[in-house]
C-alpha cells in the first residue's frame, strides 16, 4: 500500500499523507537512475538540474537524497543541506543551508539560491577505512510500519497535541518506536515544529555516522530532521531539530 494524500492536514502537526511508511535502506550495486526514493548518489532530476548553493559562500550544497511526494502525478523533493566541519546546515527552516526542492512543476523557496548552469557538489557519504569520507547510495524501501509501531508514533503525537494545547492532555507514553518514515503525524523533539501552517509534514530521517555500522554521516545533533511540502505539493522546507 502506497502512502496517499488526505485532504486533511491543515500544518505541520497532521497527517497530510497516509498510511505512514517505514524507510528501509538497501545498499545500490550500481548508480541509480530512476526516479525513486534514495539516499545519496546523484540526484534523478524529473525537470532541469537546479543545484542549490550556500546563500553566502555560494559553495554546492550536499545532495541528501530524494524522496516521492505522494499524490497523482509522480514528483521527488530532493533535499540538499550544507556541510563545513561535520556541522549540517538546516537548522532554520528558510535561512539557505538547508534546502528542499520539487520537481516537476515546483517552486524555488525564496530563500534559496540555484547555482548557474552545471553546478554540481558532493554527495551523502559515510566514514570508510582510516576516516576517509566515502560517497554512498542507497536504496529507500518505502514499506508498511507494523501496527504496535505506528500507533506508538500516533500516541506521543496524541500526548504532544496536548502539550500544545490543541486536543486532550493523555499520559506520557513511550518513546515511539521508529524514527525514519514518510507520512503519518510526525513527533518533535522540543513539541513544536519549526515550521507554521499550511505546511504539511513529509518525511523524518534520523542522524548517523558515528558507528561504522551507520549508512551515511548526517549530524542533526542526536536528532532528527524534518520535511514538509506546500499545501499543492510544489515547494519544500526542510529542517534538523536536536534531540
Amino acid at each position: 500500500m502506497i502512502a496517499r494524500p488526505t485532504g486533511r492536514a491543515d500544518g505541520p502537526y497532521d497527517a497530510a499523507f497516509l498510511p505512514r511508511q517505514q524507510m528501509i535502506l538497501t545498499a545500490a550495486e550500481q548508480p541509480i537512475v530512476a526516479p525513486v526514493a534514495k539516499f545519496g548518489g546523484e540526484p534523478v532530476w524529473l525537470a532541469e538540474p537546479a543545484w542549490p548553493v550556500h546563500p553566502v559562500s555560494g559553495e554546492p550544497l550536499v545532495f541528501i537524497g530524494q524522496f516521492p511526494v505522494p499524490g497523482p502525478r509522480l514528483r521527488l523533493a530532493y533535499l540538499f543541506l550544507h556541510e563545513e566541519g561535520m556541522i549540517m546546515g538546516g537548522l532554520q527552516a528558510e535561512d539557505g543551508d538547508g534546502v528542499l526542492l520539487v520537481q516537476p512543476d515546483g517552486r524555488v523557496p525564496p530563500f534559496a539560491v540555484i547555482g548557474p548552469p552545471g553546478t554540481r557538489g558532493r554527495t551523502l557519504w559515510r566514514w570508510g577505512p582510516d576516516e576517509a569520507e566515502v560517497p554512498v547510495e542507497w536504496h529507500v524501501d518505502l514499506e508498511p510500519v507494523p501496527p504496535e509501531v505506528d500507533r506508538s508514533i500516533d500516541d506521543k503525537a496524541a500526548w504532544q497535541r496536548g502539550m500544545r494545547g490543541e486536543g486532550p492532555d493523555t499520559e506520557l507514553p513511550d518513546e515511539e518506536g521508529l524514527h525514519d518514515y514518510l507520512g503519518g503525524a510526525a513527533c518533535y523533539p522540543n513539541i513544536d515544529a519549526r515550521v507554521d501552517a499550511p505546511w504539511q509534514f513529509l518525511f523524518k530521517i534520523s542522524d548517523g555516522g558515528e558507528s561504522p555500522d551507520d549508512p551515511y554521516f548526517l549530524n542533526f545533533g542526536y536528532g532528527y530532521g524534518f520535511a514538509f511540502v506546500s499545501p499543492d505539493h510544489r515547494e519544500g522546507r526542510f529542517f534538523y531539530e536536536c534531540s
